[in-house]
Protein backbone atom coordinates (compact mmCIF):
# COMPACT_ATOMS: atom_id res chain seq x y z
CA UNK A 1 0.00 0.00 0.00
CA UNK A 2 0.41 3.61 -0.45
CA UNK A 3 0.76 6.24 1.61
CA UNK A 4 -1.89 8.87 0.40
CA UNK A 5 -1.15 12.33 0.98
CA UNK A 6 -4.53 14.85 1.59
CA UNK A 7 -3.35 18.30 2.40
CA UNK A 8 -7.00 19.52 1.78
CA UNK A 9 -10.22 19.54 4.25
CA UNK A 10 -12.18 20.25 1.90
CA UNK A 11 -10.92 16.77 -0.32
CA UNK A 12 -10.90 14.67 2.77
CA UNK A 13 -14.32 15.45 3.21
CA UNK A 14 -15.29 14.78 -0.42
CA UNK A 15 -13.85 10.99 -0.59
CA UNK A 16 -15.51 10.29 3.04
CA UNK A 17 -17.62 7.60 3.32
CA UNK A 18 -20.90 6.79 5.84
CA UNK A 19 -19.99 5.57 9.85
CA UNK A 20 -21.32 2.94 8.33
CA UNK A 21 -19.62 2.21 5.43
CA UNK A 22 -16.08 3.07 7.35
CA UNK A 23 -16.69 0.18 10.03
CA UNK A 24 -17.25 -2.83 7.15
CA UNK A 25 -13.91 -1.41 5.56
CA UNK A 26 -12.40 -1.18 9.29
CA UNK A 27 -13.10 -4.89 9.26
CA UNK A 28 -10.69 -5.67 5.72
CA UNK A 29 -7.60 -3.32 6.84
CA UNK A 30 -6.18 -2.01 9.94
CA UNK A 31 -6.16 1.61 8.99
CA UNK A 32 -4.29 4.37 10.90
CA UNK A 33 -4.61 8.35 9.73
CA UNK A 34 -2.12 11.35 11.03
CA UNK A 35 -2.39 15.16 11.49
CA UNK A 36 0.66 17.13 11.23
CA UNK A 37 0.76 20.76 11.58
CA UNK A 38 2.94 21.45 9.07
CA UNK A 39 4.79 19.73 6.10
CA UNK A 40 6.49 16.20 6.68
CA UNK A 41 9.24 16.78 3.42
CA UNK A 42 11.25 19.03 6.06
CA UNK A 43 13.72 17.15 8.56
CA UNK A 44 12.38 17.77 12.47
CA UNK A 45 9.19 16.97 14.08
CA UNK A 46 6.63 16.71 11.28
CA UNK A 47 8.87 14.16 9.95
CA UNK A 48 9.24 11.71 12.80
CA UNK A 49 5.45 11.51 12.49
CA UNK A 50 5.60 10.79 9.14
CA UNK A 51 8.12 8.02 9.01
CA UNK A 52 6.60 6.87 12.22
CA UNK A 53 3.49 6.37 10.05
CA UNK A 54 5.45 4.45 6.73
CA UNK A 55 7.00 2.00 9.52
CA UNK A 56 3.67 0.90 10.78
CA UNK A 57 2.40 0.67 7.06
CA UNK A 58 5.08 -1.90 6.31
CA UNK A 59 5.28 -3.46 9.95
CA UNK A 60 1.68 -3.54 10.40
CA UNK A 61 0.42 -4.14 7.32
CA UNK A 62 -1.94 -1.26 7.70
CA UNK A 63 -3.55 1.36 5.34
CA UNK A 64 -2.10 4.51 6.16
CA UNK A 65 -3.02 8.45 5.38
CA UNK A 66 -2.34 11.67 6.56
CA UNK A 67 -2.86 15.62 6.32
CA UNK A 68 -0.58 18.85 6.71
CA UNK A 69 -2.59 21.19 8.75
CA UNK A 70 -0.01 23.99 9.08
CA UNK A 71 -0.92 25.57 12.53
CA UNK A 72 -4.59 25.72 11.78
CA UNK A 73 -6.59 24.68 14.57
CA UNK A 74 -10.04 25.20 13.26
CA UNK A 75 -9.49 22.51 10.76
CA UNK A 76 -7.84 20.15 13.13
CA UNK A 77 -11.39 18.80 14.98
CA UNK A 78 -12.89 18.32 10.89
CA UNK A 79 -9.62 16.42 9.67
CA UNK A 80 -10.27 14.10 12.97
CA UNK A 81 -14.05 13.47 12.33
CA UNK A 82 -13.47 12.55 8.45
CA UNK A 83 -10.95 9.93 9.33
CA UNK A 84 -13.05 8.46 12.27
CA UNK A 85 -16.20 8.62 10.05
CA UNK A 86 -14.13 6.27 7.56
CA UNK A 87 -13.17 3.56 10.13
CA UNK A 88 -9.99 4.73 10.63
CA UNK A 89 -8.96 2.28 13.75
CA UNK A 90 -6.29 4.92 15.05
CA UNK A 91 -6.01 8.76 14.46
CA UNK A 92 -2.24 10.32 15.58
CA UNK A 93 -2.72 14.32 16.14
CA UNK A 94 0.93 15.16 16.48
CA UNK A 95 1.41 17.76 18.84
CA UNK A 96 -0.14 19.22 21.78
CA UNK A 97 -1.91 22.10 19.50
CA UNK A 98 -4.42 18.94 18.46
CA UNK A 99 -5.73 17.74 22.22
CA UNK A 100 -8.79 19.67 22.12
CA UNK A 101 -10.41 19.06 18.84
CA UNK A 102 -9.56 15.04 19.39
CA UNK A 103 -11.71 15.46 23.01
CA UNK A 104 -14.15 17.01 20.67
CA UNK A 105 -14.80 14.56 18.62
CA UNK A 106 -13.72 11.11 19.80
CA UNK A 107 -16.78 10.72 22.30
CA UNK A 108 -18.84 10.58 18.58
CA UNK A 109 -16.62 8.23 17.68
CA UNK A 110 -15.59 5.31 20.73
CA UNK A 111 -14.42 2.85 18.56
CA UNK A 112 -11.39 4.88 17.39
CA UNK A 113 -7.86 5.24 19.13
CA UNK A 114 -7.30 9.36 19.57
CA UNK A 115 -3.34 9.48 20.14
CA UNK A 116 -1.74 12.79 20.59
CA UNK A 117 1.96 13.10 20.75
CA UNK A 118 3.44 15.46 23.18
CA UNK A 119 0.23 15.17 25.75
CA UNK A 120 -0.48 13.92 28.84
CA UNK A 121 -4.27 13.71 28.47
CA UNK A 122 -5.89 10.55 29.56
CA UNK A 123 -9.53 11.06 28.98
CA UNK A 124 -11.80 7.74 27.07
CA UNK A 125 -10.45 6.75 24.02
CA UNK A 126 -8.19 9.70 23.71
CA UNK A 127 -4.12 8.92 25.18
CA UNK A 128 -1.21 11.43 25.50
CA UNK A 129 2.09 9.93 24.15
CA UNK A 130 4.86 12.28 25.17
CA UNK A 131 8.33 11.85 25.16
CA UNK A 132 9.69 13.20 28.46
CA UNK A 133 12.38 15.69 26.67
CA UNK A 134 13.08 17.10 30.13
CA UNK A 135 15.25 14.11 31.07
CA UNK A 136 17.47 14.81 27.78
CA UNK A 137 17.43 18.60 28.04
CA UNK A 138 18.31 18.13 31.60
CA UNK A 139 21.90 16.09 30.29
CA UNK A 140 21.91 19.57 27.85
CA UNK A 141 21.88 21.69 30.73
CA UNK A 142 24.39 19.71 32.83
CA UNK A 143 26.65 19.44 29.75
CA UNK A 144 26.02 23.39 29.38
CA UNK A 145 26.94 24.53 32.62
CA UNK A 146 29.93 22.18 32.84
CA UNK A 147 31.64 23.74 29.86
CA UNK A 148 30.27 27.60 29.44
CA UNK A 149 28.83 30.43 31.37
CA UNK A 150 25.45 31.29 29.71
CA UNK A 151 22.60 28.79 27.62
CA UNK A 152 19.77 30.44 25.63
CA UNK A 153 16.35 28.51 24.64
CA UNK A 154 14.80 29.17 21.57
CA UNK A 155 11.53 27.51 21.68
CA UNK A 156 8.68 27.56 18.91
CA UNK A 157 5.66 28.32 21.21
CA UNK A 158 4.84 28.49 24.65
CA UNK A 159 3.03 25.42 25.36
CA UNK A 160 3.33 22.51 28.22
CA UNK A 161 6.03 19.83 26.32
CA UNK A 162 8.27 22.80 25.27
CA UNK A 163 8.31 24.72 28.40
CA UNK A 164 8.72 21.62 30.19
CA UNK A 165 11.74 20.76 28.24
CA UNK A 166 13.45 23.96 29.13
CA UNK A 167 12.59 23.56 32.62
CA UNK A 168 14.80 20.17 32.26
CA UNK A 169 17.39 22.04 30.87
CA UNK A 170 17.48 25.15 33.42
CA UNK A 171 17.41 22.61 36.32
CA UNK A 172 20.02 20.85 34.69
CA UNK A 173 22.19 23.51 34.35
CA UNK A 174 21.54 24.95 37.81
CA UNK A 175 22.39 21.79 39.31
CA UNK A 176 25.91 22.16 38.39
CA UNK A 177 25.52 26.00 39.02
CA UNK A 178 23.13 28.05 40.74
CA UNK A 179 24.05 31.34 38.86
CA UNK A 180 24.05 30.20 34.80
CA UNK A 181 22.30 32.20 33.02
CA UNK A 182 19.37 31.04 31.34
CA UNK A 183 17.40 33.27 28.94
CA UNK A 184 14.38 32.52 27.02
CA UNK A 185 12.40 33.00 23.87
CA UNK A 186 9.29 31.72 22.17
CA UNK A 187 8.81 32.52 18.56
CA UNK A 188 4.94 31.47 18.44
CA UNK A 189 6.04 29.77 15.15
CA UNK A 190 7.27 26.00 13.97
CA UNK A 191 8.13 26.73 10.84
CA UNK A 192 9.75 29.91 10.52
CA UNK A 193 13.86 29.27 10.15
CA UNK A 194 14.36 33.08 9.72
CA UNK A 195 12.49 34.26 13.15
CA UNK A 196 14.62 31.11 14.77
CA UNK A 197 18.00 32.44 13.13
CA UNK A 198 17.54 35.70 14.50
CA UNK A 199 16.54 34.96 17.69
CA UNK A 200 19.59 33.15 17.90
CA UNK A 201 21.93 35.73 16.69
CA UNK A 202 19.78 38.40 19.29
CA UNK A 203 21.54 35.76 22.35
CA UNK A 204 24.47 35.90 20.29
CA UNK A 205 25.63 39.36 20.01
CA UNK A 206 24.22 39.58 23.76
CA UNK A 207 27.57 37.27 24.67
CA UNK A 208 25.48 33.78 24.80
CA UNK A 209 27.48 31.10 24.12
CA UNK A 210 25.18 28.46 23.71
CA UNK A 211 22.00 28.73 21.95
CA UNK A 212 19.51 25.89 22.51
CA UNK A 213 16.60 25.37 19.90
CA UNK A 214 13.08 23.51 20.55
CA UNK A 215 11.32 24.46 17.48
CA UNK A 216 10.50 22.23 14.91
CA UNK A 217 11.38 23.29 11.48
CA UNK A 218 12.19 27.19 13.17
CA UNK A 219 14.80 25.41 15.13
CA UNK A 220 16.89 24.83 11.71
CA UNK A 221 17.20 28.75 11.74
CA UNK A 222 18.73 28.25 15.57
CA UNK A 223 21.70 25.70 13.79
CA UNK A 224 22.76 28.18 10.77
CA UNK A 225 23.44 31.19 13.49
CA UNK A 226 25.77 29.32 15.44
CA UNK A 227 27.37 28.14 12.19
CA UNK A 228 27.62 31.34 10.86
CA UNK A 229 28.60 32.98 14.48
CA UNK A 230 32.15 30.83 14.42
CA UNK A 231 32.98 27.80 15.75
CA UNK A 232 32.96 28.94 19.82
CA UNK A 233 29.25 29.45 19.36
CA UNK A 234 27.75 26.26 20.32
CA UNK A 235 24.25 24.08 20.06
CA UNK A 236 22.30 20.82 20.31
CA UNK A 237 20.66 18.86 17.29
CA UNK A 238 17.53 18.49 18.63
CA UNK A 239 14.66 15.78 17.30
CA UNK A 240 16.57 15.84 14.19
CA UNK A 241 20.50 15.36 13.10
CA UNK A 242 21.77 18.76 11.52
CA UNK A 243 25.51 17.75 12.22
CA UNK A 244 26.58 17.87 8.84
CA UNK A 245 25.46 21.47 9.02
CA UNK A 246 27.15 22.80 11.80
CA UNK A 247 29.54 20.46 12.17
CA UNK A 248 31.89 22.36 13.99
CA UNK A 249 29.05 23.51 16.30
CA UNK A 250 26.62 20.70 17.93
CA UNK A 251 27.98 19.40 20.64
CA UNK A 252 25.60 16.54 20.74
CA UNK A 253 22.09 15.21 19.09
CA UNK A 254 19.09 13.99 21.19
CA UNK A 255 16.89 11.97 18.86
CA UNK A 256 13.84 10.65 19.99
CA UNK A 257 13.08 7.52 17.76
CA UNK A 258 9.12 8.16 18.51
CA UNK A 259 8.59 5.62 15.48
CA UNK A 260 9.43 2.74 17.58
CA UNK A 261 7.36 3.85 20.46
CA UNK A 262 3.97 5.02 18.21
CA UNK A 263 5.00 1.65 16.39
CA UNK A 264 4.88 -0.31 19.62
CA UNK A 265 1.26 1.11 20.77
CA UNK A 266 -0.33 0.67 17.41
CA UNK A 267 0.79 -2.50 17.06
CA UNK A 268 -1.38 -2.92 20.83
CA UNK A 269 -4.43 -1.31 19.07
CA UNK A 270 -4.24 -3.74 16.72
CA UNK A 271 -3.77 -6.54 18.42
CA UNK A 272 -6.63 -5.79 20.74
CA UNK A 273 -4.07 -5.65 24.01
CA UNK A 274 -3.81 -1.84 23.86
CA UNK A 275 -5.48 -1.25 27.33
CA UNK A 276 -3.69 1.75 28.89
CA UNK A 277 -3.91 3.08 32.38
CA UNK A 278 -3.06 6.38 31.87
CA UNK A 279 -1.35 8.47 29.29
CA UNK A 280 2.03 6.96 27.80
CA UNK A 281 5.24 8.63 28.71
CA UNK A 282 8.97 7.95 27.02
CA UNK A 283 11.87 8.51 28.43
CA UNK A 284 15.63 7.47 29.31
CA UNK A 285 14.42 4.59 30.41
CA UNK A 286 13.41 3.89 27.10
CA UNK A 287 16.76 3.28 25.09
CA UNK A 288 15.02 2.46 21.83
CA UNK A 289 12.71 5.56 22.10
CA UNK A 290 15.18 8.53 23.36
CA UNK A 291 19.20 8.70 22.43
CA UNK A 292 21.45 11.15 23.27
CA UNK A 293 24.89 11.07 21.64
CA UNK A 294 28.41 13.81 21.31
CA UNK A 295 29.80 15.00 18.15
CA UNK A 296 33.37 14.15 18.81
CA UNK A 297 34.19 16.30 15.67
CA UNK A 298 32.94 19.45 17.30
CA UNK A 299 35.50 22.33 18.04
CA UNK A 300 34.90 22.35 21.71
CA UNK A 301 33.81 18.86 22.04
CA UNK A 302 32.37 17.74 25.42
CA UNK A 303 35.25 16.29 27.46
CA UNK A 304 35.56 12.93 28.52
CA UNK A 305 35.45 13.81 32.26
CA UNK A 306 31.88 15.23 31.73
CA UNK A 307 30.62 12.90 30.00
CA UNK A 308 31.09 10.37 32.94
CA UNK A 309 29.41 13.01 34.85
CA UNK A 310 26.85 13.23 32.63
CA UNK A 311 26.70 9.11 32.19
CA UNK A 312 26.31 9.33 36.40
CA UNK A 313 23.15 11.65 36.25
CA UNK A 314 21.84 9.61 33.60
CA UNK A 315 21.91 6.93 35.90
CA UNK A 316 20.25 8.85 38.37
CA UNK A 317 17.14 10.09 35.92
CA UNK A 318 16.29 6.48 35.40
CA UNK A 319 16.52 5.45 38.75
CA UNK A 320 14.38 8.20 39.36
CA UNK A 321 17.28 9.51 41.98
CA UNK A 322 16.63 13.12 39.84
CA UNK A 323 13.58 14.56 39.25
CA UNK A 324 14.23 16.71 36.28
CA UNK A 325 11.31 18.95 36.25
CA UNK A 326 8.24 19.38 38.01
CA UNK A 327 5.69 16.86 37.77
Amino acid sequence: MTITRRTCIAGMAAMATSLAAGRASAQAAFKMGLLVPGSVAEEGWNRIAYDALKRVEKELGAEVSYVELHDNPTAFEGAFRNYASQGYDVVLGHGFQFQDAALNVAPEFPDTVFLISSSYIYEGNVIGLNTDSSEPFYLMGVIAAKTGKSAGLIGGMEIPPIKQSFEGFINGAKSVDPNFEVPQVYLNSFTDATAGKEAALSMIARGVGIVVPNANAAGLGVIQAARESGPKVRTFSVYSDYTEIAPQNILGTYLADYGQGIVRIVSEVKGGNFKPESNIVFGLKDPDVMKFSYNDGATDAVPADVRSYVDEIKTKIVAGEIVTRQK
